[in-house]
């Protein structure tokens, strides 16, 4: 094909968290335009955002593309790919090495973060993939089960310890006399790094 750029977009979601997932992805130029969505059985968010990754990588590949413009709406996940947060979750791990060598293959690979807005295409797949063959059931949704809220529970332990370490490296930096370094702002972002890699939480998706 030609040196084109492709423009991609992945999105993954989870209901529960962990809880049932699904991926999906757009890639569009060089005279393309594909949508691929997929279910995943039980994962957390972020697992389910490194498989959109990983499966828009391997389609680009096999296209022929050589030039990528990857859009996320995690900035977990961008961050990541950049370099600029490490990967501490073992569930993470394997996903992002398997999308740092795919991204190898390229001669180049950009990551960008975009708002929800910029992404809502692969959103609404995401979540028609997750509603086919599902019914919502009337009244909202159901409070999690037991099952889920231990799950919660575990990843909530896992977590404390990351995020005590990351704040008593904080202080022990701004005990030296200068409150602004590290940055309050960027020590929020390790915290919410840390938190998201765990599944506990998530950032609120704007619609």
């Amino acid at each position: 094909m030609s040196d084109t750029a492709l423009t991609i977009y992945t999105d993954g979601a989870a209901r529960g968290n962990p809880g049932p997932a699904a991926y999906a992805f757009i890639i569009e130029g060089g005279g393309h335009l594909i949508e691929e969505k997929g279910k995943l059985g039980s994962a957390t968010n972020n697992v389910a955002e490194y498989t959109a990754l990983v499966r828009a990588l391997e389609k680009a590949a096999q296209i022929g593309g050589r030039r990528l413009l990857v859009h996320s709406d995690s900035e977990l996940i961008v961050k990541q790919m950049k370099g600029e947060y490490r990967v501490k979750s073992d569930d993470l791990r394997p996903l992002y090495m398997q999308a740092r060598q795919l991204a190898r293959q390229f001669d180049h690979v950009a990551f960008t973060h975009v708002p929800r807005s910029q992404n809502s295409r692969a959103d609404e797949l995401c979540n028609e993939a997750l509603d086919e063959g599902h019914v919502r059931p009337r009244g909202g949704v159901k409070a999690p089960g037991p099952s889920n809220q231990q799950a919660v529970n575990a990843a909530v332990d896992g977590l404390h310890q990351q995020a005590v370490e990351c704040l008593q490296s904080a202080a022990t930096a701004w005990a030296r006399g200068n409150p602004r370094e590290p940055a309050p702002e960027s020590v929020w972002e390790q915290l919410w790094s840390i938190v998201e890699e765990h599944g506990v939480l998530r950032r609120p998706r704007k619609r």
